[in-house]
């Protein structure tokens, strides 16, 4: 057990960070090495502090913190604190520091009783290993065969999915074919930004997938207003476009004179659609001979450049 002195200090550093920091990552800390921690912590350096410790004591820590902090969204955090988890408090960029955490990430064996971070396929080819060992393949449903002195696996097998644990079976075939298929590392599950808490895929989210996310909702909304006749922002365009087009529709089937600005261009052409062909003709004209004129003078460019550079010789020439 901890002394009190140093449960003190560490209360007064989590109480510090607290006060300072309105957002922090909630980091799972499994099968992470102390190297690792070393490096992830000189990399933050001046962008994020990690905050490790005994789940008791940091529950402890926040819910004093809060009894002083009413407000404070922190207790979403503090009932995220359970298992082998850390935070991780944040100066700079969320989406800076996740890099970082995710850069340092180590490939480890599996092994057995372990959960799976990702799915696990062994791949058809060679084993390396000679035909006296097949009994042992065969044993784990692997189809094989014997190509050149060696085993070799047939076809690919799906071995472990995501969030499953390690058989015995699966970590002995791995450790044999000298497959390392996991990476570990601060694995963050969720992100609290003031008052806030969310999902760290969030951070990857771009500026442009936000606006297509955002077009997309106004396009949904404007629809359901149209076929339900309740006006709102996103629908009023396209009803006053809608309405242009009617009025525009009983003028021409009236056949009456009357007009407006929004309608002219469309009266124009309903009453001699040859002037707009005959003016498209005469731009793509117009189009065709600048596009020819820029040709002729490319030619041109050529021919001087051919002359300078081995065209005919002249008498006297080299």
């Amino acid at each position: 057990m901890p002394s009190r002195e140093r449960k003190c200090e560490y209360f007064q550093k989590l109480r510090d960070l607290l006060d300072n920091h309105s957002s922090c990552f909630i980091v799972h800390a499994d099968h992470v090495r102390s190297r690792q921690f070393q490096d992830i912590r000189i990399a933050l350096r001046g962008k994020a502090v990690v905050c490790m410790g005994k789940n008791t004591l940091m529950r402890k820590c926040i819910s004093e913190w809060l009894a002083e902090n009413e407000g404070s969204g922190y207790g979403m955090v503090m009932e995220k604190i359970r298992g082998n988890v850390g935070l991780i408090f944040l100066k700079d960029s969320a989406s800076e520091c996740k890099d970082i955490v995710l850069k340092y990430t180590v490939p480890a064996p599996a092994k057995a009783g372990i959960e799976a971070n990702c799915d696990v396929t062994v791949p058809a080819g060679p084993t390396g290993c000679d035909p006296s060992q097949t009994s042992y393949f065969q044993a784990l449903n692997v189809p094989t065969k014997i190509s050149k002195g060696q085993i070799e696996i047939t076809s690919d097998i799906p071995l472990i999915k995501k969030g499953e644990r390690v058989t015995p079976g699966a970590a002995s075939l791995l450790q044999k074919l000298d497959i390392k298929p996991f990476t570990f590392g601060l694995v963050i599950k969720e992100v609290y930004d003031d008052g806030n808490m969310f999902s760290p895929d969030v951070l990857d989210y771009t500026e442009d997938m936000i606006a297509d996310r955002f077009t997309v909702g106004i396009r949904n909304l404007a629809a359901v207003s149209l076929e339900i006749g309740y006006p709102t922002l996103a629908s009023i365009p396209h009803s006053l476009t809608n309405a242009m087009k009617w009025c525009t529709a009983v003028i021409v089937g009236s056949e009456s004179s009357y007009t407006f600005p929004k309608a002219e261009a469309a009266l124009a052409f309903i009453a001699d659609p040859s002037a707009f062909a005959a003016a498209n003709a005469t731009a793509d004209a117009g189009a065709a001979e600048e596009k020819k004129e820029e040709e002729e003078e490319e030619e041109e460019e050529e021919a001087e450049v051919g002359g300078l550079f081995g065209g005919e010789e002249e008498e006297g020439g080299w």
